[in-house]
């Protein structure tokens, strides 16, 4: 069986998700078969493995991290918010269904099966097992039928790193808090303690380091320095969804909902030379971008009501009716539609039919199956920005419980044919839509629409083109330096091996 090492959090936020995967990264790198676990995950970000089954995208990440092909196992639960009170509930991969909090709470003892099976899957396939825990450890209202930090922790008898963040300030209270607040059992876990990112000169933060430690009798196990990495960000607290400021090149404005889901599908425009990209939350801060792109969601027909009242989707009609290039992605293609039909309560469990912004003309229908799958295709649209793209390749995966087909009669176009056989989106003058997720993932793709965006503007076109998923390998290395220079591995390993216990209490 694999041995394994957890790290919990004083509160959400504080960088879990990006130690974890350096963890990941240096395991893989010395030589061990790794794999991330995370039991219970909240979070509009997700991933479909290679079966078809959808996961967290943070492990799916730390899963990259570790060399693994992302599975199941890795993230048994996932809960991702549909409304203020609920989400939809994914187990094993597959969606059980839309539940209240309260409701959920009542039935999730019944799932500490599903997630022991597949933690023992992945322990007896892999060497080390990087747990990640779920916001704070120490929610005292929250530690009855625990399953996602100390719980997890006593079920799998994981020893646990606790990460503190200073740059969100009260470190001190933070560890200490929460190790205070931890039962005596559970304060014997924690055999380590972590001081995320620090800015500044971190010889200077050595009594401070010797001051938590005697605080909490616990060793600090380093003091990790605020990193510049691009990768993937868990959920919608990322600081990047507050990025509105406009730089050089083509304008691309995100249109941020409160839904949104599946950002990271921005992540290639991002890095993209050429591209200056932001995200908009109000209809004043738009302007007159280059492009503007509707991005996923959970709750396709609240986050249009949303953007129908704050007045963003009459300036989002008035741009496409001017020229700007407008896309979506797949809420963001549904809400471009003429009518939305969720005559089945799928989304709200309300029945509803609305109206959509009439861009395109296609119809979408929500019925209770889920489609989840990875994808290959090319475009095979030919009109608008597209024009030189057809033939381009494109992959990516679709998540999504809409029908959407295109109005007969109708001007538009399918935008891509996939390598099923089947039609994706459909494209009208300077709008398209698409169901593929990480579609921008695609360079000759992302490197062609940048160019298609320049010359628009009379911009020089001759942009650089780069590698993403070799980007993305560049980031994991990054990290896993930066890491092994500010952590003391050799405790690290100390503590997986079970050979160092920490301080006593």
């Amino acid at each position: 069986m694999a041995k394994v090492i957890m790290v919990q959090g004083t509160m959400s936020g504080v960088g879990k998700s990006i130690i974890c995967a350096g963890l990941c990264r240096i395991f893989a790198q010395d030589g061990y078969k790794t794999a991330p676990f995370k039991s219970q995950n909240m979070a509009l970000n997700s991933y479909v493995t290679s079966e078809g089954l959808e996961i967290g995208r943070a492990q799916a990440v730390q899963a990259f991290a570790a060399g693994a092909e992302p599975s199941a196992d890795m993230n048994p639960i996932l809960l991702k918010p549909v409304t203020n009170m609920g989400s939809q509930v994914i187990v094993d991969g597959e969606v059980v269904g839309n539940m209240k909090a309260k409701e959920y709470y009542a039935m999730k003892h019944t799932l500490i099966p599903n997630i022991m099976n597949a933690y023992e899957r992945l322990a007896g396939k892999n060497d080390i097992i990087v747990i990640e825990g779920a916001g704070s450890s120490a929610e005292l209202n929250l530690k009855e039928g625990d399953f996602v930090n100390m719980g997890l922790a006593k079920m799998v008898d994981a020893p646990v790193l606790l990460v503190g963040d200073i740059d969100r300030g009260g470190v001190f209270a933070q560890l200490y808090g929460t190790v205070k607040l931890s039962e005596p059992d559970e304060r014997e876990r924690i055999k380590a303690l972590i001081v995320n990112r620090f800015r500044g000169d971190i010889s200077l933060f050595e009594d401070g380091v010797r001051q938590i430690e005697e605080l909490c009798a616990k060793p600090v196990a380093g003091v990790v320095p605020m990193m510049d990495i691009s990768l993937d960000d868990e959920d919608s607290i990322s600081e990047r969804l507050a990025r509105k400021k406009r730089g050089n090149g083509a304008d691309v404005a995100i249109i941020r909902t409160g839904k949104i889901s599946n950002f990271t599908d921005m992540t290639g425009l991002e890095l993209q030379d050429g591209l200056s990209v932001r995200y908009v939350g109000r209809a004043d801060e738009l302007g007159d971008p280059d492009m503007i792109i509707l991005p996923g969601t959970k709750n396709t027909i609240e986050d249009l009501l949303e953007l129908r009242d704050n007045g963003l989707e009459d300036v989002i009609i008035r741009c496409a009716k001017a020229g700007t290039q407008i896309a979506g992605i797949c809420g963001g293609y549904q809400m471009l539609g003429e009518e939305i039909k969720d005559e089945e309560g799928v989304e709200n469990g309300t029945p509803t039919v609305i109206k959509g912004m009439g861009l395109v003309p296609v119809r979408t229908v929500f019925a209770g199956n889920k489609v989840r799958t990875r994808i290959k295709g090319r475009i095979c649209a030919s009109s608008g920005i597209m024009d030189s793209m057809q033939g381009t390749e494109v992959t990516g995966y679709e998540i999504h419980m809409g029908r959407t087909e295109i109005i007969g009669g109708s001007e538009g176009e399918a935008f891509a044919l996939l390598e099923d056989g089947r039609e994706d989106g459909c494209i009208l003058g300077n709008v398209f839509g698409t169901y593929l997720h990480g579609i921008f993932d695609s360079d000759g793709f992302r490197t062609k629409l940048t160019q298609n965006l320049l010359a628009a503007k009379g911009m020089n076109t001759d942009v650089a083109e780069y590698n993403y998923n070799g980007f993305m390998e560049e980031q994991f290395d990054r990290l896993a330096d930066g890491l092994r220079n500010s952590l003391d591995m050799k405790l690290i390993y100390d503590i997986l091996d079970g050979e160092h216990n920490g301080y006593d209490i």
